[in-house]
Order: structure tokens, then sequence, then C-alpha cells
């Protein structure tokens, strides 16, 4: 049976609250199997912070699930020391060990797909797990070196060729290889889980007005223009230009050079229906667009459409690998 398996993400922040908000939207009509996997006390403190509706049943193994669709089972990290607000060695160690399971879980059977809630890396260095991020952490699980981060929305998808590096060394991990290399995942991704046949890519330049022709830099001429085809690679754009002129809408997935180039314009554009989604694994993971919010966290006012729309895109691209 195919199940959406929803971790707690960091427990100090917003994560628990954004997940149970979406499984109380899923409850009337879902024909889907929802397991979260929670501190116990964690789960049952926001279940009634959060009004929550729905059947569940609490389970220190999976084995002992229930077939029903309509009860969303929790599947029990045992109890955990919260301290709203802030990152903590333990904060880390319960958002860590959640991802862990939902990866075991996932990996067993294919079918499932995961969706994540928030993390902090400060949490996570804290307790001594050396990634940057959910990306990072999958990809190692899944022993997969070719990945993507890509980012979903309605009416945009995009992804960039360094993810969680100091601006200092973005220019260096420029090389065709890399991005040929990424873009290649990302072609593939587009066909197989959005059923896109002819993908087109658009390329952002690096430097300001893409290097306008070497004057302000090369790397567009010695790089980013070797790659582009005029079939399904495009560019090199000035980002500037082409996100004020909402070029994105002529294309399938605009492809940045650095985080801010692509996530700024994105996070502006869809902050609350945005999703990250990691593109090159064998199994489904998507999460919200958004990190930990600890600034309001425990007063039960997150928005969950993020987390929600996380849940529709990693059913769709389900819906897409079944095919």
């Amino acid at each position: 049976m195919k199940k959406y398996i929803f971790t707690c993400g960091d427990i100090n922040g917003i994560g628990p609250e954004v997940v149970l908000k979406t499984i109380n939207r899923l409850t009337k009509n879902r024909n889907e199997k929802l397991l979260l996997i929670f501190p116990k006390n964690v789960f049952l403190e926001h279940y009634k912070i959060c009004n929550s509706i729905f059947d569940f049943e609490i389970v220190s193994d999976p084995k002992y699930i229930s077939e029903n669709k309509k009860i969303v089972s929790v599947v029990s990290l045992g109890n955990a020391k919260t301290k709203i607000k802030v990152a903590t060695k333990e904060s880390g160690e319960v958002a860590y060990n959640a991802i862990k399971y939902a990866y075991d879980l996932s990996i067993e059977n294919k079918n499932n797909a995961i969706i994540t809630a928030p993390i902090s890396k400060t949490a996570l260095k804290l307790a001594g797990i050396n990634f940057a991020g959910h990306t990072e952490i999958f990809a190692n699980f899944c022993n997969v070196k070719n990945f993507a981060m890509m980012f979903v929305s309605e009416k945009m998808k995009a992804s960039i060729a360094t993810i969680h590096i100091p601006i200092k060394d973005v220019d260096k991990k420029i090389t065709i290889e890399n991005l040929k290399s990424r873009i290649d995942v990302l072609l593939n991704s587009l066909r197989n889980d959005f059923g896109i046949a002819n993908p087109k890519i658009a390329l952002l330049g690096l430097n300001p007005h893409a290097g306008e022709n070497g004057n302000i830099g090369v790397k567009e001429i010695e790089v980013i223009n070797k790659i582009i085809n005029n079939k399904n690679i495009f560019g090199a754009f000035p980002a500037d230009g082409f996100f004020a002129a909402k070029k994105f809408l002529d294309y399938d997935l605009i492809f940045g050079m650095y985080h801010d180039q692509v996530l700024i314009p994105f996070k502006m554009l869809f902050s609350k229906t945005g999703v990250n989604f990691t593109a090159g694994l064998p199994i489904i993971r998507t999460s919200p667009d958004h990190g930990t919010a600890y600034d309001i966290a425990g007063k039960n006012i997150a928005d969950e459409s993020s987390t929600l729309a996380a849940f529709k895109v990693a059913r769709k691209i389900a819906a897409s690998r079944s095919i």
C-alpha cells in the first residue's frame, strides 16, 4: 500500500504545526494512507493546539500500521524534550532520526513518498550531523552523486547549479561537466516526474547582464553558453531582466547558478505555494519551501499552504512514476 510519509522536522520550530494543519485539511474525501513520524508527546501536543479532527493511531513499529486509509498512523519516536524557538542538539537528533526512518520505509516500498517538514542546520550541527540540509542527506542515503534541488510551483519550476555553498566558491563550481550532469537530471525529471515530453530549460548567467559579451565576466562565454543547444537548453539570460519580464512563463524550468539568484524571485512570487523537490533520487521527497520559522513557533499562526502544496506535488510525481 502506497503511503505518504510526513516527518516532524525540527520540533522546536513550526514543522509539527504545519504538518498537523495539513493533515486536517486532507481529512475530508481523502483516499491516501498518511503516515507521520513524530515523537509521541510532540504529536499529541500539536494535535490539541491545531484543533485536529482526524482519527489516528500511535504505533511503535510500522508493522502494526492499520491498512485503514481513514486512520492517520503515527510512528512514535518516543518522547522528546522541546525548547520552542531554539535550535538544540535534541531537536537536531529527532529531525534526523525522523528523516532516516522515512527513508527506510520508502526504500522498502518505492511507491511511498516523503514530505519533510523544515529542519535547522544549526540543530543538525549541534547534534554532530554534518549535512547542509535535506537534499544532501537523502542523496547520501540513496548513494546518489548526481541530483538536483528543484523548486516547484504551478507557474514556475526552477533549479540551481550550486546549492548550500559560500558565494565565494560558486565560480569554480560552474563547469561544463557540472552543469551538464545537473541538467541531465533535470531533463529526466521533467519528463518522468512531471510528464513534459519536450522540456525547455532557460539558463541564467552568472554575472550581471550575463557577462555583457565578456565585458563584465567570461563565465558565460567559457562555460554556460557552450551547453546551450536551442532545443532543450536556452540562454544565457540576464537574471534581473529575465524575471522582470516574466520570461519564466515561457520555459518549463529556470536554471540559475547560485542559491539567491533563483530563490529570491521564486519565494517572492510563490511564498505560500512553493515546493522543494529533490530530483534524481529513486525515492520521492518534497518539502515546503520555507524554514523552521522559530520566531512564530508555538503561536499556532504558521501557514501550512506550502506543506499542503508539497503533498500535492508528491502525489503528482507518484502518479507520473507509476505510469
